[in-house]
């Protein structure tokens, strides 16, 4: 354990990393078992991704160009 600010940060040794396909900025969730503690990567849903999308954030259409090939528009 490592002090943090006013926290407690904990270093995940490089073959765990590697192990479970963690890197910087992997997003998890932390929980509690009992006298646990449980770290894993965090999981969305279409639902969790859908509820961000906002008139605001929103796209219009790409314009790709002319089809080329087969391809249908």
């Amino acid at each position: 354990m490592t002090k943090w600010g006013n926290s407690l940060g904990v270093r995940i040794p490089q073959a765990f990393a590697e192990r479970t396909k963690l890197r910087e900025g992997t997003t998890v969730d932390v929980l509690v078992r009992d006298d646990e503690i449980v770290i894993r990567r965090k999981k969305y849903t279409l639902e969790d991704l859908l509820a961000k999308v906002t008139p605001d954030n929103i796209h219009g259409e790409t314009d790709w160009g002319a089809a080329v090939g087969r391809e249908e528009w």
